[in-house]
């Protein structure tokens, strides 16, 4: 049997608009989470006097889990459609959404986009619409939820319709090609089964547009680079780094270095799930031993890469961002810290080039003095300490990042060019 294309999927919105809810039932329905689980859930929503909260529960983050006693591990959840192998990324509350999703750590090749038909259009909509665009993020499915709430009125699912259209064009894509669905992830109306309560609907259902979704090519023709997640070092085995493999293959035998350690090895074994492969591919998370490289010479956020392409240290450079929400205004000088693939490296603002207008990239302002929430920005950034970081056009999942500064995302942007340090 042919391996079916996989894609990774994430769900963004509004906090209270029902993504978790609409997690578990879609999981619900392709058999991930059975009947007893569910009920397991309901009846501890129900203690806690949270009746409906039950599928939001599926997702719920494991800390809460374990202090009210539910194990359930479903952050990073799969499931099959008929043509697609689908990964769930990670639990979407807000603050995962942003560590994961930004930093690139798991990219998402789609995204669901809810909205609450009765709240429509809120700051986190726009905020991670903005955010989905910024990260490349071309196929949008837009589920407009809680048609339960408004008796499934067609003039409601009409005007949040409308609402959502106009800001997704505000900010570039094209509308006519998104799917909106008319849905309650909580009686699960049109989820996987067309609802007979909205008639006047003639579209798919959410797991029917997912089926639609087009996979990625596997970037296997590009020089490896490998984000470094975790680094072991096992007695009797040697130090066993760990990784998503981003683009190129990886395999026994081959000569790599670790940068910015500027560390030498070479692979001894490439595992995934306690078992060797011949190989690692992108997409895949694997475990790799590597001879040569002592304990601690490497650690998370260090890229792998083939002795003779070393993966690219840089000395600054230039990013286009997308400024969320700011405390003041970024100015000249200002250090947060970057979030890029598995490094968090304190970066300065060097330069603010030029305001874009995100709509058209036209240029709105050559030099500006700050920049405020909303701009649309091509800026200069030098790493406090050695980053690798690559061009977006290049390496995409090493050339976004999301700027986080006092607990929040303040900026998400993507790499135009990198001026390379000398090592």
């Amino acid at each position: 049997m042919a391996e079916k294309p996989h894609l990774n999927l994430v769900f963004i919105g509004h906090v209270d608009h029902g993504k978790s809810t609409l997690v578990g039932r879609l999981l619900y329905e392709v058999g991930e989470v059975s009947e007893q689980t569910l009920k397991n859930l309901r009846d501890e929503a129900e203690k806690v006097g949270k009746g409906t909260f039950e599928f939001a529960w599926v997702m719920d983050n494991l800390k809460e889990e374990r202090e009210r006693g539910v194990t359930i591990d479903i952050a990073h959840k799969k499931f099959q459609t008929q043509k697609n192998y689908v990964t769930i990324i990670d639990a979407p509350g807000h603050r995962d959404f942003v560590k994961n999703m930004i930093t690139g750590t798991s990219q998402a090749d789609a995204a669901v986009l809810v909205v609450d038909v009765q709240n429509g259009v809120q700051p986190q909509t726009k905020e991670h619409a903005f955010l989905a665009k910024t990260l490349g993020i071309k196929q949008l499915i837009i589920a407009i939820n809680k048609m339960d709430a408004v008796n499934y009125d067609e003039a409601r699912y009409k005007k949040a319709k409308e609402d959502i259209s106009n800001l997704l064009k505000s900010i570039g894509y094209k509308v006519e090609e998104i799917p909106f669905i008319p849905m309650s992830a909580y009686k699960g109306d049109n989820v996987k089964e067309k609802s007979n309560n909205t008639q006047w609907y003639k579209g798919n259902t959410l797991l029917a547009e997912i089926d639609n979704l087009k996979a990625p090519e596997k970037p296997v023709d590009k020089p490896l680079r490998i984000p470094v997640q975790d680094v072991y070092t096992i007695t009797g085995v040697g130090t066993v780094p760990v990784g998503r493999v981003e683009t190129g293959v990886i395999k026994p035998g081959d000569k790599i270095i670790f940068m910015p350690a500027n560390v030498k090895g070479e692979v001894k074994t490439v595992e995934m799930h306690h078992e060797q492969l011949p190989k690692g591919e992108p997409g895949d998370n694997i475990g790799f031993n590597v001879r040569g490289v002592e304990k601690n010479a490497v650690r998370r956020g260090d890229v792998v890469g083939p002795e003779n392409n070393p993966p690219t240290v840089a000395e600054e450079f230039t990013a286009q961002i997308v400024v969320l929400q700011h405390p003041s205004a970024i100015t000249v000088g200002y250090t947060p810290v970057f979030h890029v693939h598995t490094a968090q490296v304190a970066c300065t603002f060097t330069e603010l080039i030029k305001t874009l207008d995100p709509k058209t990239g036209a240029v709105k302002q050559e030099k500006p003095e700050f920049l405020k929430a909303g701009d649309v920005a091509i800026v200069k950034v030098k790493p406090t300490r050695s980053l690798v970081i690559e061009p977006a056009k290049e390496f995409p999942q090493l050339g976004r990042f999301a700027i986080r500064d006092m607990g929040q995302t303040v900026a998400a942007g993507m790499v135009i060019e990198v001026k390379k340090k000398v090592m």
